[in-house]
């Protein structure tokens, strides 16, 4: 399963790429039991170590994270249920995502996530959708 972008799909991301904030929808599901060095975790335990370091190294950054939560049930569609959790985090550009994922203290933390993550989709998203009859 997919855990990391193709050049590609950097590529698209950045041609969007208008300087306003971005908001990443993950969808993460976790291994049952973590890789190497954390055999003896979950993989979701093994994945709180990255998110424990990533958190603060991206709001060190202007991010934030908006919200996580555990996916309990889909109401509509399918394909949802694949995963375990779902989260939101606000980067200031697409660009400032980019330079964040890229960082050399992501790739060495990276060693978590790799071993705890079996699966994830990563949406990029553009806050600009104005519900009708609100003000936005």
């Amino acid at each position: 399963m997919t855990i990391y972008p193709t050049a590609e799909q950097f590529q698209g991301l950045l041609a969007n790429d208008d300087g306003k904030p971005v908001v990443m929808v993950n969808l993460l599901r976790f291994k049952p039991r973590a890789d190497a060095p954390h055999e003896s975790l979950s993989g979701e335990e093994a994945y709180h170590l990255y998110g424990k370091e990533m958190v603060p190294f991206v709001e060190s950054k202007g991010g934030r994270m908006i919200w996580s939560g555990r996916l309990t049930s889909q109401v509509i569609g399918s394909g949802g249920e694949e995963f375990h959790v779902i989260a939101l985090v606000e980067y200031p550009s697409r660009k400032a995502f980019l330079e964040i994922a890229m960082d050399p203290f992501v790739n060495k933390i990276g060693k978590h996530r790799s071993a705890g993550l079996e699966m994830q989709w990563l949406l990029a998203t553009t806050p600009d959708y104005v519900v009708p009859g609100r003000s936005g």
